[in-house]
């Protein structure tokens, strides 16, 4: 079976990019794997420490362990958006492939000196698992917001890339070049979408020279999507829009089952409602592989 970092070079090999998808339960989990089989890509499901407060930390690291065993399947495990060393610990111990240390709210030089020490401190408990830095600003919150945050101030240069970069020892980059967690109303309803800085992302990429994550991917034009893989984005994170797939496909399966009680009578609404965000997005990813 490859490594996460095995399927991260043959995918810049292939200039594809990995699709992450966050999880908070079962029925989210069971989606995206089933959108990777059928289209027969890798993928990485992720977990914020919300997310693994409430599915448990332990207990997702079990359970997408057991599937890529039974499955023989290249599926990997996140932990997202981790904001202490504490946190970044319990998930490299509970067996994680990746984690993302991200103190980006944190003055650059502070970012810089507690990302090396996590790097360090994380290494030393699993040498192969993939640490993941984040710097410049693209917002908070994978939720529907009402406006858009003012994120042209924090947008990250390719000088500050490769000093963090340099400086920190990270595996892989998170920059913000445009893009925002969550998605306005407009999103929803497909009337806006987000737009990528792609010349920045080029820059970034030859400067840094790892692998770069897009954070905050839901909601973005499909063409500049593309765009940016080709210009060296390697990781897409989806989460907004699987979460609103969630909801709607819940409330479809309470609607047409309205007596129903049995729960594996009304979550395959929901399973298939997120496989249908899952599936095309995985698609785009990797160019109609």
């Amino acid at each position: 079976m490859y490594s996460l970092r095995d399927v991260l070079e043959q995918s810049h090999k292939e200039r594809v990019a990995i699709g992450h998808f966050n999880v908070a339960d079962w029925v989210l989990l069971k989606a995206v794997l089933s959108s990777a089989r059928e289209l027969k890509v890798p993928v990485v499901v992720g977990a914020s420490e919300g997310e693994r407060e409430f599915i448990g930390t332990r207990q997702l690291a079990v359970l997408v362990r057991s599937l890529r065993e039974e499955w023989d399947w290249p599926i990997f495990l996140n932990a997202d958006h981790t904001h202490s060393l504490a946190k970044a610990i319990e998930a490299a111990e509970a067996g994680f492939d990746a984690i993302v240390f991200d103190l980006s709210a944190l003055p650059f030089e502070q970012n810089v000196r507690q990302t090396k020490q996590a790097v360090e401190t994380l290494k030393t408990i699993n040498p192969a698992i993939l640490v993941e830095g984040e710097i410049g600003d693209i917002g908070t919150g994978s939720e529907i917001h009402e406006e858009a945050p003012e994120l042209s101030r924090g947008l990250t240069s390719p000088a500050e890339a490769k000093q963090f970069v340099e400086s920190t020892g990270i595996d892989i980059l998170a920059p913000a070049v445009g893009n925002m967690h969550g998605m306005l109303k407009s999103m929803v309803h497909g009337q806006t979408r987000k737009r990528l800085d792609i010349q920045r992302i080029a820059e970034i990429k030859e400067a840094a020279q790892v692998p770069l994550t897009l954070h905050g991917g839901s909601g973005t034009d499909d063409e500049d999507l593309r765009k940016a893989i080709a210009a060296g984005i390697n990781i897409i994170h989806i989460n907004t829009e699987l979460r609103v797939a969630w909801r709607r496909g819940l409330e479809e399966g309470l609607a047409k089952r309205p007596d129903e009680v049995v729960p594996y009578k009304i979550l395959p609404f929901a399973v298939e409602s997120v496989k249908k965000v899952a599936s095309p997005r995985l698609n785009l990813f990797n160019c109609g592989k």
